[in-house]
């Protein structure tokens, strides 16, 4: 839990970010300023190679800004050096990306666990956490299977509870739905939903999908390189 209650989980100012494709310079995140608090969910919509997935890189470490900052939790990690980024992203974010990036040869309770051991927690307490999260994504009969074994939906859930399992304030899907049929992207998304709520999670999507950016509780589109909010919930 943060201990900063007043202030924005993230805050982002002035962020800026180029590409050099051949001899143009694409400049994709045009001055952005962004703040995300505590709980809630928030989409980000926007036309393919609009930088959305840029952007969210950026917020979550595994990309740079050419200028601007990123504060998580009060502390900004622009200036961090790649072991500093390693270690902010093992205990602050979970990624869920569209491509679920399972490894083969583990079966989902592995994959969910191993990430928890890796981080120094002890392998009876990892293997707990992960099945009460499959649990949580209606997997409990699917713990031994392979990702070769489970459905395309099924593989997403695991990786969304994979995600989850090292308690992060912060949950950054890209596109998590995007490769899969209307039944299956309508039960993964009810699951992480009910789930980063039901755990206290701040949840930040990345969608094309116009259904699963009505979800959220905030809603921005990412258009010409700069961000705007559309709408807001009333709820």
């Amino acid at each position: 839990m943060s201990d900063i209650i007043n202030g924005p989980l993230i805050k982002v100012e002035n962020l800026n970010k180029s590409f050099i494709s051949g001899t143009e310079n694409l400049h994709v995140l045009k001055g952005i300023n962004f703040s995300a608090y505590e709980g809630g969910s928030i989409a980000i919509s926007g036309s393919s190679g609009s930088g959305k997935s840029t952007f969210l890189n950026i917020i979550g470490g595994l990309d740079r800004c050419d200028t601007g900052s990123v504060a998580v939790d009060g502390i900004n990690i622009t200036g961090f050096s790649e072991n500093e980024l390693s270690i902010f992203r093992q205990n602050k974010i979970g990624f869920i990306f569209q491509f679920h990036y399972l490894l083969k040869d583990f079966t989902a309770l592995e994959n969910v666990m191993l990430p928890a051991y890796m981080a120094g927690i002890n392998k009876k307490e990892a293997v707990e956490k992960a099945a009460m999260l499959l649990s949580e994504m209606k997997l409990d009969a699917r713990y031994n299977h392979y990702p070769s074994q489970l459905s395309g939906g099924e593989r997403q859930r695991v990786a969304a509870a994979r995600a989850m399992v090292n308690d992060p304030e912060l949950i950054l899907a890209d596109e998590p739905t995007g490769n899969l049929d209307p039944y299956n992207s309508s039960l993964a998304a009810d699951l992480l939903f009910s789930g980063t709520e039901k755990f206290g999670k701040t949840l930040i999507i990345v969608t094309h999908d116009k259904n699963l950016a009505s979800r959220a509780s905030l809603r921005y589109v990412l258009e010409n390189g700069l961000l705007a909010n559309t709408e807001e919930d009333s709820k």
